[in-house]
């Protein structure tokens, strides 16, 4: 989410808490009898809040009453249920992989203990937790045989009705009826063998609050939601969504397999089309999935799919959760969508947004907030349920019915959509009462583990994480979070929060100071290489150079910070480039292909971002007079031969394509082994490959010395420098580099920068050349050898992807070959690592 890190909100210490102040935690281990924990109260469905309570004793049971029921679960209790704090857990595995956390070993048992309580309650209550996520089949409208059945949660309700075009507006002959769970319902009769409420028709919950007044509200679990589009701001209505089987899109593709390594395409359907206008789903599925696909990527990423009631808003101030954007088309056009999406082998993510909802009371979830308690509204109440910076609701991650609805929002878009996973935004704020606002973390665990940690949201996102896991084990679920909290990416049956991946928010921060504040003389090939490496080990991370964050209106892309004015009148290919253009396109292909290389085991790149789109994104607003000029990407830039940007994009292709043949972003092996600063040269192997980046301005290295671990013959496997990529073509593809060994072997003193092995390269000012080993792809490849993977020869890279498998050893890896052998460095937070 834009601005979602540094903009976060101001503190707040209300609700769940650590089980104790970290600060304290290496000095004396007796405050476990002083554990701070959450204590369940028997409220039944619904009306859960888990509060503080500070208990002398080593145990803490949980009592209150139980209630089957077919339609709703109630209980959040279990009798049985007793927490020993004296128990080793011996499933926290992450003591193993870095026993710095063991410090903090109370905590990660008490949120452990959390987690397993609240899940054996789920099970035992609403049969499983796969069963719980499917509240979407009890709540909201859903057909039976003979009628229509709409449930809905509004514990502080008066009266209830539904309302809509079925109806005429006129909801007294549709009462609804609330049992003791704060739950209403009521069962509309089919009428003459139809349906009573019709496809497509317009439908709202009323209901009465404590002062007596009526208002209307799409209901919660609405499944479409649209706007009269010839109304300004006018309000928007709930959909009854229930297509005929013959308008009912079923898909044909399968989902395509997990990748060894996501590729991301990070993607606003909105704002896809060329012209100023919204695109839709359909329209996009037929003209950018293809494009996405012959650029190598291999998984989307869908943003603002969730109905949102401000456009503006980029998709993250939402208001009807299990709705599709209707500004794009119909649930059915987004089926589409992904089914051909999955035709073309490409995984599909969603953007989803638990972290917050929109303030919009008319709109969207807020409007069934009517100053009810935190025991009977989705948020929590007062500041603590507010966030002053985003001007949203925060949700009360502790209530029964909160884990029902958004745990069920996610298996409703997996099972519903076919989305292979999601990215979860906002989970910064997500993770802490202080929201991230102000806060750096400075590596210090105690940023991680202290009072100021939010275990309702973390048990909330170990559920989710568990969840989404178990209804596909093939999914990608991916955290936006700035703070590097230890843990995060490992699963939870080590104690981890259970994501596969973590964006790596400080990347991109790091590309633009340099480019925006410093000379070339003044590139540190040591701090570039530190900040890309900087990551926790164990923990996966997706590396990107910039998102949509870094090309919305008011901050510029890198392509536009390196060239400025000349992306709009020095890109003709038909002249030479000018001083500028000609650093600001080298600079473009390499510091993506840089960051790709050596930033994560993942990479994403924002649409347009890979060609160097010349214009940022702004959507219509009051002040641009709601203008839709910058809604849109100038694909015409791109399919222009004439105009240099056909030179980023189709090095962009051939990097998506090494990937696809050579495997290297998932391999283990990345060793860095040399950055000379006098040289402006960074030298690393990721895989079997051998990559050298040189960023000096002027110097070109003749006979240059590069290491490699393995002996044998090296070609070129991909040159920024090539005619084809908009270089001179300097290095030639067909010379055989042959290694020399180096030093004694097996002590790594003696050899070229730690390195048994050596070759000699040429290496122009501004280039990044990559290297692989003849003799290995002869072998593997039917003595077949690919010279060069450029645009002539990525079409055939799928086919023989096949006879292609990693050959890099399981080692581990550092950010310097000297720490080479240091299994501990950690990253903890963005910018700085431990040991």
């Amino acid at each position: 989410m834009y601005g979602s890190l540094g903009l976060l909100s101001t503190p707040c210490v209300v609700g769940s808490l650590a089980p104790f102040n970290s600060k304290d935690s290496a000095k004396d281990s007796s405050h476990s009898r002083y554990l701070t924990t959450q204590h369940t109260i028997g409220f039944m469905a619904g009306s859960c809040k888990l509060l503080g309570k500070f208990i002398s004793p080593l145990k803490v049971r949980s009592n209150g009453r139980a209630d089957h029921s077919s339609i709703i679960s109630a209980v959040l209790t279990d009798d049985n249920s007793t927490m020993t704090i004296e128990d080793d857990n011996e499933k926290i595995g992450l003591f193993s992989i870095d026993p710095g956390l063991e410090p903090f070993k109370d905590h990660f048992r008490y949120r452990l203990k959390r987690y397993e309580d609240q899940k054996k309650l789920i099970e035992k209550y609403e049969g499983s937790l796969e069963e719980f996520a499917q509240g979407y089949l009890k709540f909201g409208f859903y057909r039976e045989e003979d009628g229509i059945v709409y449930r809905e949660w509004a514990p502080a309700a008066q009266e209830a009705q539904v309302v809509g075009d079925f109806n005429g507006w006129n909801g007294s002959n549709h009462c609804m009826e609330k049992n003791e769970f704060g739950v209403w319902s009521i069962k509309i009769p089919d009428s003459g063998g139809n349906p009573a409420i019709p496809h497509n028709s317009l439908v709202k919950f009323r209901y009465k609050h404590g002062d007596g007044i009526w208002v209307d509200r799409i209901p919660a679990w609405i499944k479409y939601a649209t706007v009269d589009p010839t109304k300004f701001g006018a309000p928007y209505d709930g959909v009854y969504w229930d297509p005929p089987p013959l308008e009912r899109y079923q898909f044909k593709f399968p989902r395509p397999p997990k990748p060894k390594a996501p590729r991301i395409y990070e993607v606003h359907v909105g704002m896809s089309s060329s012209e100023p206008r919204i695109n839709s789903y359909r329209e996009f599925a037929d003209d950018i999935l293809p494009r996405i696909q012959a650029n190598n990527y291999n998984t989307i990423q869908l943003m603002a799919v969730m109905e949102h009631s401000y456009y503006g808003s980029f998709g993250y101030h939402v208001t009807n959760f299990f709705a599709v954007s209707s500004r794009s088309g119909t649930p059915e056009d987004l089926k589409y969508l992904i089914d051909k999406a999955h035709s073309l082998g490409l995984q599909v993510l969603m953007d989803v947004v638990h972290s917050h909802a929109s303030n919009n009371v008319t709109d969207g979830l807020n409007g069934f907030d009517v100053g009810q308690n935190s025991q009977e509204s989705y948020f929590h109440t007062g500041d603590h349920g507010y966030h002053k910076l985003w001007d949203s609701r925060l949700f009360n991650y502790a209530n029964w019915e909160v884990l029902r609805f958004l745990l069920s929002n996610l298996r409703w878009w997996m099972d519903e959509y076919k989305f292979d996973g999601f990215r979860f935004d906002g989970v910064t704020s997500m993770l802490y009462h202080h929201h991230g606002i102000n806060m750096t973390f400075t590596g210090n665990y105690n940023d991680y583990f202290s009072e100021e940690t939010d275990v309702d949201a973390i048990v909330f996102l170990m559920l989710a994480n568990c969840l989404v896991h178990n209804v596909l084990p093939d999914a990608t679920v991916v955290a936006e979070d700035v703070s590097g909290m230890p843990g995060l990416g490992r699963p939870v049956s080590e104690g981890g929060v259970g994501f596969d991946y973590r964006l790596a928010m400080g990347i991109p921060d790091k590309w633009i100071d340099y480019v925006k504040n410093k000379s070339d003389q003044e590139w540190s090939m040591q701090e570039i290489s530190w900040s890309l490496t900087n990551r926790r080990y164990s923990e996966k991370c997706i590396a990107y150079a910039e998102s949509h964050d870094q090309a919305i209106v008011g901050d510029k892309t890198i392509a536009f910070l390196l060239m400025d004015k000349e992306m709009y009148t020095g890109m003709s290919s038909l002249v030479d480039a000018s001083p500028t253009v000609e650093r600001g396109v080298a600079l473009h292909k390499m510091i993506h292909f840089l960051t790709m290389a050596l930033g994560g085991e993942g990479y994403l790149n924002f649409m347009g971002n890979e060609f160097g789109h010349p214009d940022w994104i702004d959507f219509p607003r009051e002040g641009n007079g709601w203008s839709y000029d910058k809604c849109r990407r100038q694909w015409d830039l791109v399919d222009s031969d004439h105009l240099r940007y056909k030179f980023m994009n189709a090095f962009n292709r051939a990097m998506n394509a090494l990937d696809e043949k050579y495997s290297f972003i998932a391999s283990t092996k990345q060793i860095v082994s040399s950055t000379s600063e006098d040289d402006k040269v960074i030298v690393f192997e990721r895989g079997n490959l051998v990559f050298v980046f040189n960023f000096h301005p002027e110097n070109t290295y003749d006979g240059y010395k590069v290491g490699c671990d393995l002996p044998g013959k090296y070609r070129v496997a991909l040159d920024s420098d090539a005619l084809e990529f908009g270089g001179h073509g300097r290095v030639g593809h067909d010379v055989d580099h042959f290694t020399s060994p180096e030093g004694i072997p097996g002590v790594p003193e003696t050899n070229f920068n730690n390195r048994p092995n050596s070759f000699k390269v040429l290496s122009p000012a501004r280039t990044c050349v990559v290297y692989h080993r003849v003799e290995e792809d002869l072998e593997k490849n039917d003595q077949s050898d690919m010279a060069s993977v450029s645009e002539s020869a990525a079409t055939d890279v799928m086919a023989r992807d096949e006879r292609v498998k990693e050959s890099a050893p399981d080692d581990n890896f550092a950010a310097d070959p000297s720490e080479a052998k240091d299994l501990e460095v950690e990253e903890t937070g963005e910018g700085t690592m431990n040991d």
